[in-house]
């Protein structure tokens, strides 16, 4: 069996495989993480591999509770892919990210696919025909783009972001709601419409904390994956285990 960590900037999850099976997701604050991994270990004894995403370190304790495993894989630079990488600057290139990529290539062989990750930052990634990537574009997330206003301006409040149910704001907070909004579904609408316009047949996956909140606005062409980053590092622990 194998656990599965990804790390974000806001919260972490982890999965437990057997096989290709997806036993169980959770979601953990990060300062409660290692104890989530060290009852996930207790409850399923026969894990012996893991696999762990980061944005940034990890926390503290975290190495010493993986320790007992058989092996443990941390994606980084040197992480061996299944699918030919053409991003000019590898070594920037996220875990995230490549994992992403590991799961288009497994659900959609020899297929154009656009996965877009809305998460505190949104990242699109392009594998073509199943087997190269060829890079995407990366902007601020909406809760992102809602804090900004405040945090670099001297008068507009902290909020949290909200969807809109006008285009009309008659208040400064609900301005601000719909210019974030709008700007993150103009934004995938319009970078869509212009990745199909390259890619022929694009398959376009959305995922991440706010997909189901921007997928319903979206053609119905559009497929919501709630755990293919999940998926996707379990794909890249599978080809790069010992085993």
């Amino acid at each position: 069996m194998d656990l599965v960590i990804d790390i974000g900037n806001t919260r972490a999850k982890t999965a437990v495989f057997a096989s290709k099976e997806c036993l169980e997701v959770k979601a953990h604050e990060p300062q409660q993480l290692v104890t989530g991994v060290r009852e996930i270990l207790t409850a399923f004894k026969l894990i012996d591999r893991a696999i762990v995403s980061t944005v940034g370190d990890e926390p503290d304790g975290l190495v010493e509770v993986l320790d007992a495993l058989k092996e443990v894989i941390w994606v980084d630079e040197h992480t061996e892919l299944m699918f030919d990488n053409e991003y000019q600057t590898k070594e920037t290139l996220g875990a995230d990210r490549k994992a992403l990529m590991a799961a288009a290539h497994r659900n959609y062989p020899g297929k154009n696919v656009l996965v877009i990750d809305l998460g505190s930052c949104i990242t699109y990634d392009v594998l073509e025909s199943g087997k190269r990537y060829v890079g995407g574009a990366i902007s601020p997330g909406w809760r992102m783009r809602v804090e900004a206003m405040h945090e670099f301006t001297s008068k507009l409040p902290s909020l949290q972001p909200s969807e809109p149910m006008t285009v009309l704001g008659d208040t400064t907070a609900s301005c601000m709601q719909i210019g974030a909004y709008n700007g993150v579904l103009g934004e995938l609408q319009e970078l869509i419409r212009a990745y199909r316009k390259r890619f022929e047949d694009l398959t376009v996956i959305l995922t991440g904390g706010d997909a189901e909140i921007f997928g319903k606005r979206l053609k119905n062409c559009i497929f919501a994956h709630s755990n293919f980053l999940l998926e996707g590092l379990h794909e890249l622990l599978e080809y790069n285990s010992i085993r």
